[in-house]
């Protein structure tokens, strides 16, 4: 089978645990104002590849995979459904740990067994949620975040572990109201393993430069660290809110 991708990283060490070997999957129905892989939204770009070919760059390293595996990002890897799920299914029968890393925004109850059969071989999925509020998350990526959280309660259901990703953006998610409910929806997901609370950055700038595209967010400062981490802390005071409200406590 053939997919298309925009290219790969042989030693990923932030896409997932351990050492990687990251796939960025080529095309993305979102246009989020703070994306910096402009370069990935093209579902006519990008490279034809065959999984074999991909698992075969894999092996090359393979001793250095050790306590990593794969990790499927973009772009987004699912809307490459058929091409993923065939790259995940023969990774995993050779022992592959695979991790994807998703919006969860093609995600579909009308073709829930063709997502499953893919989670059924996902050793970890990594959810990037935007924005918690519906409306909030259209205006920052152009679609709702429904099919996101239905995504998310899908990889419950099946008990998929899952690795929360969200990125503060000033005037967008750094309001502690949003990080509050943000971390008692989070409290809906038992399989929920990991949050990675990620600090705004400009660094993509230079690729919207480069593709004459306007960079949405113009001149909105980055985020340090700490302010990530103080925003961490609120979200999972909003976590520990929503469990103590689902236990009754």
């Amino acid at each position: 089978m053939t997919g298309y991708i925009h290219s790969t990283e042989s030693f990923g060490t932030v896409d997932g645990p351990g050492v990687r070997f990251v796939i960025f999957f080529q095309g993305c129905p979102m246009r989020c104002l703070y994306c910096h892989n402009p370069d990935t939204w093209d579902f006519h770009g990008g490279t034809a590849v065959t999984e074999d070919a991909l698992l075969a760059q894999f092996e090359r390293n393979r001793p250095f995979y050790r306590s990593g595996g794969i990790t499927a990002t973009g772009g987004e890897p699912m809307a490459q459904l058929p091409f993923l799920t065939s790259l995940f299914t023969k990774a995993h029968a050779a022992g592959v740990h695979t991790c994807l890393d998703t919006s969860g925004i093609v995600y579909t109850a009308a073709q829930q067994e063709a997502f499953d059969t893919l989670l059924r071989v996902t050793d970890l999925v990594m959810l990037d949620i935007k924005h918690i509020d519906p409306e909030r998350h259209r205006a920052l990526t152009g679609h709702s975040n429904e099919a996101v959280l239905a995504f998310a309660e899908r990889t419950a259901a099946l008990g998929v572990p899952l690795w929360i990703r969200h990125v503060i953006v000033p005037g967008w998610t750094d309001g502690e109201d949003e990080q509050l409910a943000l971390g008692r929806r989070l409290a809906a997901f038992p399989n929920l393993k990991a949050l990675d609370v990620l600090p705004y950055h400009t660094m993509g700038r230079r690729k919207y430069e480069a593709l004459g595209i306007p960079y949405p967010l113009g001149d909105t400062p980055a985020v340090t660290p700490e302010a990530a981490g103080a925003a961490r802390a609120v979200i999972l005071r909003g976590l520990k809110q929503g469990l103590r409200e689902r236990h009754g406590k």
